[in-house]
């Protein structure tokens, strides 16, 4: 079974109210297996527009990077995001 992969490329432009989606989506992440592989840090972009903050995260397989997304908790955590940033997710299944 491949794994999956969330690629997410942020714009954080309310840094005060970041935190509480961080805690919102927490639950999501600890039930469907995620690991953060990269979460911010330093980032150069060579091709394209980039983005502030990039984040990889590693789950058992791309269903369950399908189902976190899907899962009510990580849909809660989506409202707060929305209003505290701009960006993007990608999901990807691994080889």
């Amino acid at each position: 079974m491949s794994k999956g992969y969330w690629i997410a490329r942020v714009d954080v432009h309310d840094a005060d109210g970041y935190p509480a989606y961080v805690e919102t989506a927490k639950p999501a992440f600890e039930r469907f297996g995620a690991n953060f592989l990269a979460r911010g840090g330093k980032t150069d972009a060579i091709e394209g527009p980039g983005r502030a903050r990039n984040v990889i995260i590693e789950f058992p397989s791309f269903q369950h990077a399908v189902d976190c997304y899907n899962s009510p908790e990580y849909q809660e955590a989506v409202k707060i995001r929305q209003k505290v940033a701009d960006g993007e997710i990608v999901i990807v299944e691994g080889i």
